[in-house]
């Protein structure tokens, strides 16, 4: 008998663990990142591109912040449940852009977690300031609104 439970207790405990794995992260939705910064996906085409809008927390900037344009595509649109991505912001209130790219993730608890590494480039006057032209961060986005 306590060979079966035992069993019985290894089995249900596999399928509650598969079930958490092979729920998919979904790109499109509402996000908001560690710094306050929130961000909308649209649905992706058949080519796994998507477009979308980035309203920012921070800027290095004095100019009053605007939400900006974003453009971007998933590694793949098939049965992938963790895909891979990478996303372009095109600042309205600054001469710069930030390129993002990361992974989209299922944590144990079930939530959906993006984590992205950036590259913020600003225009410089001339190439001896090149230097200080591009910032390199990271970021990681929780979904705002819940799927379900």
């Amino acid at each position: 008998m306590v060979q079966v439970t035992t069993f019985l207790l290894v089995l249900s405990l596999a399928l509650v663990a598969s079930g958490l794995s092979a729920r998919k992260c979904v790109l499109t939705g509402q996000w908001t990142n560690d710094l306050g910064s929130n961000m909308t996906i649209g649905a992706l085409n058949g080519k796994g591109e998507f477009s979308g809008s980035y309203h920012t927390a921070v800027t290095a900037t004095t100019n009053k912040i605007q939400i900006s344009p974003l453009q971007g595509s998933q590694h793949s649109t098939n049965q992938k449940s963790q895909p891979t991505f990478g996303f372009t912001v095109n600042w309205r209130f600054s001469d710069s852009v930030t390129v993002f790219t990361g992974q989209c993730f299922v944590d144990e608890d079930g939530r959906e977690i993006l984590k992205t590494m950036w590259l913020l480039r600003s225009r410089v006057n001339s190439i001896k300031d090149d230097w200080k032209a591009t910032m390199v961060g990271i970021n990681v986005f929780t979904r705002l609104h819940s799927r379900e």
